[in-house]
């Protein structure tokens, strides 16, 4: 028996560093405990005779063909937004196809950390980035002018899946607004994160057309092929003005329809058939793009680069005890995509 096999199971120096560097971005305690199970969830043990790269994979979805990429590339650590793990676990079997991939995760000593609604609540954090692409900061094609924009665009591209990949590009004239935290994290909270919670209100500084916010909310997250709208069967797309939007990542009925007065515009992945039905009753407006299609192109457009520098400082405060140097890398992974893909009927 080797020495090595006798030695207690530990997760690998880099794999504890970028856990360390996700919970001074994201920390644990702003995460919405009432439901969600973040943290580390698979913590697979090192072994230093099969050393994998010092390599970090973001996803959203934690799914088979996910987990095939990070084998294939020999990543250390899968930081999957959404916890595979939701609920208590009575068995892990390879008959479950989730659990299957995290018992092959495990043999092949990857790890999976999920920050899941810190990465909501946090100052910067997803929630901000949705105000920032419908106020304009975050752009697709063309930036806005900050004036109501009187001809709309009507026209998508057609994937099947859209691929979000973020752009990256901040718009150098951005709709004057103002913008505040609609359920503040409980006290306390960790200092530098004082404006943390969940979900954000946006009251730009004059009303804008719907229609406006449609086409710039299409631009920024990849020309979808469709965007579902609701309206009130009294008012109309090119006609109804905005005045607030309320924007919540993934499904937002929880976080945006309490409180006697809703936003003029829900802004969010997915609303129930009743819940959409109560906003358009009450006069808002309601724009669903999808559950995960509000959140992918956080990892690409934010999380990537902060993760990057995060982890720079980290391994350089641990430089005595982590291998490779300064050599890491952190990539957005290429299969992961929302279930939902939308059918173009053919002409």
């Amino acid at each position: 028996m080797s020495a090595s096999s006798l030695a207690p199971a530990v997760s690998s120096p880099f794999t504890r560093a970028v856990v360390n560097a996700m919970r001074k971005l994201y920390p644990e305690s702003l995460a919405d405990k009432s439901f969600d199970n973040t943290g580390l969830l698979l913590e697979a043990p090192f072994n230093p005779e099969r050393r994998q790269k010092n390599s970090v994979l973001l996803t959203v979805d934690l799914t088979k063909a996910v987990a095939d990429e990070a084998i294939e590339r020999r990543d250390s650590i899968i930081i999957a937004y959404h916890p595979i793990i939701f609920r208590g676990l009575k068995s892990l079997t390879l008959q479950d196809p989730q659990q299957q991939s995290l018992l092959r995760l495990a043999q092949e000593g990857i790890s999976v950390y999920s920050p899941h609604t810190a990465v909501d609540a946090v100052p910067g954090g997803m929630a901000d980035w949705l105000c920032d692409i419908v106020t304009g900061a975050v752009t697709g094609q063309s930036t806005s002018s900050g004036k109501n924009e009187e001809i709309p665009s009507r026209s998508y591209s057609n994937p099947i899946y859209p691929q979000l990949k973020g752009n990256n590009s901040r718009s150098t004239v951005v709709i004057p607004h103002t913008r505040s935290t609609i359920h503040p994290s409980p006290a306390p909270v960790p200092e530098g994160f004082e404006s943390a919670g969940m979900g954000r209100m946006v009251t730009f500084a004059s009303p804008q057309l719907l229609a406006s916010l449609i086409d710039r909310i299409g631009r920024a997250a990849g020309n979808p092929a469709a965007i579902s709208v609701a309206v009130p069967q009294s008012a109309s797309v090119d006609s109804m003005q905005i005045s607030t939007v309320g924007v919540c990542p993934g499904s937002g009925a929880g976080v945006l329809m309490k409180g006697p007065v809703l936003p003029d515009l829900l802004l969010t992945g997915e609303l129930s058939h009743h819940d959409a039905l109560a906003a358009i009753e009450r006069g808002s407006a309601v724009i669903a793009l999808f559950h995960s299609n509000t959140e992918r192109g956080y990892l690409h457009d934010v999380l990537q680069q902060k993760l990057t520098d995060a982890l720079r400082e980290e391994l350089r405060a641990q430089a005595d005890t982590i291998e490779g140097d300064e050599a890491f890398s952190v990539d957005v992974s290429e299969r992961d995509r929302d279930p939902y893909g939308i059918a173009i009927r053919q002409t």
